[in-house]
């Protein structure tokens, strides 16, 4: 059997496990929100017309912010027409996904949800067909308390209290040429420096994020980050971080190793950042936002999906429903390994989407509501990371891959937290083919337990769907062994495990 190692000492910390890593999102995009979140008619819906049994889910999913409205959609959204009486509220066009918005749910319905769910709003501002103004408009709408036109509005629409909302964001990929309103990074860092100066205006104690690149692809990725940071670096805290993976036919050993390509992604984000910070002497570090990450089959989005009848603008079209797979499970649980790697700077993160559209949580109108194969890392991982990230020693054989060079065949990451004691080993075995015995030496964290869980399917392609929504399950690795201050676990070919240490 093939062997790898895992050396811990809760003394070496990457940094603290901040809550916002297990952020999602929710755009006006397909059946995300109409017949995804809400859906009057549904048997579960609420008095809000809100799908009971998808607040279950997002609670036991454990997701902690939520980046709305948008994504591509808010750069020609009119806030505004989400507000006020249902019935007098505008339909538009949504040219970003070539559909109808109904508007039937906008800031003040989305902010009841949240509520449901227990989660906090990170809010995107229009800044590809509007700007400054705008920003302020629904910043006052927002979190304004009583005493002006906007306020006052929000609470004759029903909502007494001010939202309160805490994070921002300045547009969204500004960078990329299918963004209306796309500018060059001058163009985009002026208008983001101007918008976040007049909402700290308003609120200086924002916390702002300014769009970085779109993806590490693009032919301004690291030019774009200098010359946007360089504008703004005084003004926002955060700096956005978008990439999105898929196979490349059936090369699962580079899809595999995904996480390698999001590792170097954020340390050439961060070299940049701090590039800028030691050319300004400033005291003041940016932190990454990396406000959408997931596995997404676009390739199936432009061949297949793509809307492009100009007669043809359908109310939430069902768009990239992608059904996901053990293969993209492990992928997305090691993709969640990457950003708790890199917890001393990647504070915030967004898993996009959260129902229906690339989403860990699928619905049917009318009908039932299930957990995609991704929903379990995340859910697993937002439960268990808690306390710090910690700085570990993997050995493992290596093996090669037509994208990423050579790279490990089994990559790893280990929360602890101080007050309870508890650490919690995530793993993954990138081998197609071969069980891994993985070791790990806990000698200095003082265990007592161990308890180990597994997403791992004898197919790789399995699937949960409406047909079979439990076909994927996580279980109990069984294998797991505590003993002489080492644990022992075997870890199936093309597995993701979490093993859990107590005192």
């Amino acid at each position: 059997m093939i062997h790898a190692s895992i050396a811990i000492d809760p003394q070496f910390a990457v940094g603290p496990v901040n809550r916002r890593l297990f952020g999602s999102f929710v755009e006006h995009l397909g059946r995300c929100v109409y017949d995804g979140i809400y859906e009057p008619s549904h048997p579960t819906a609420d008095e809000h017309g809100f799908r009971a049994d998808v607040v279950e889910l997002v609670r036991e999913l454990g997701v902690s912010t939520i980046r709305y409205p948008g994504g591509n959609f808010v750069s020609g959204y009119r806030w505004e027409d989400g507000v006020g009486p249902r019935e007098q509220r505008p339909r538009r066009l949504d040219l970003a996904w070539h559909s109808t918005e109904t508007n039937e749910v906008g800031l003040d319905e989305f902010a009841i949800w949240l509520e449901k769910v227990d989660s906090e709003m990170m809010y995107a501002v229009n800044l590809g067909t509007r700007g400054v103004l705008d920003a302020l408009d629904v910043l006052e709408y927002a979190n304004v308390r009583s005493g002006t036109a906007l306020s006052d509005q929000r609470i004759a629409n029903g909502r007494t209290e001010p939202h309160s909302i805490q994070l921002w964001c300045l547009g969204n990929e500004m960078d990329g040429p299918w963004q209306l309103g796309h500018s060059t990074a001058e163009e985009y860092a002026r208008l983001a420096a101007q918008t976040a100066r007049a909402m700290r205006q308003l609120d200086p104690h924002l916390q702002l994020v300014v769009c970085g690149s779109s993806g590490g692809s693009m032919p301004t990725f690291g030019e774009w980050e200098r010359v946007v940071l360089d504008a703004t670096y005084d003004e926002v805290d955060y700096i956005s971080c978008h990439v999105y993976y898929e196979p490349d036919g059936d090369d699962y050993g580079s899809f595999l190793a995904s996480a390698v390509d999001m590792d170097r992604f954020i340390g050439a984000v961060v070299a940049t950042a701090d590039h800028v910070k030691a050319l300004k002497r400033s005291d003041k570090t940016i932190n990454i936002s990396f406000d959408e990450w997931n596995v997404w089959y676009q390739s199936r989005y432009n061949e297949v999906d793509r809307i492009t009848d100009i007669e043809e603008w359908p109310v939430a079209p069902r768009l990239l429903e992608d059904v996901y797979t053990v293969l993209d499970a492990v992928v997305f649980g090691n993709l969640l390994i990457s950003l708790l790697r890199h917890a001393d700077r990647v504070t915030a993160a967004s898993l996009a989407q959260l129902v229906n559209v690339i989403a860990p949580i699928m619905t049917e109108p009318g009908g039932a509501a299930w957990r995609q194969t991704t929903f379990f890392p995340f859910a697993t991982t937002s439960e268990l990371a808690r306390g710090i990230s910690l700085e570990i020693n993997v050995t493992t054989p290596t093996y090669d891959t037509a994208k990423h060079g050579e790279v490990g065949l089994v990559d790893a990451a280990a929360t602890h937290d101080p007050e309870t004691g508890a650490t919690t080993i995530f793993a993954v075995n990138r081998s197609l083919t071969e069980p891994v015995e993985l070791e790990i030496d806990v000698e200095l964290l003082g265990a007592r337990t161990v308890v180990a869980r597994s997403l791992h399917d004898d197919d790789i392609h399995a699937a949960n769907t409406l047909a079979a929504p439990d076909r994927v399950q996580l279980s109990d690795n069984t294998t797991a062994e505590l003993r002489d201050g080492k644990v022992v676990v075997i870890l199936p070919p093309v597995s993701w495990t979490a093993v859990t240490l107590g005192r």
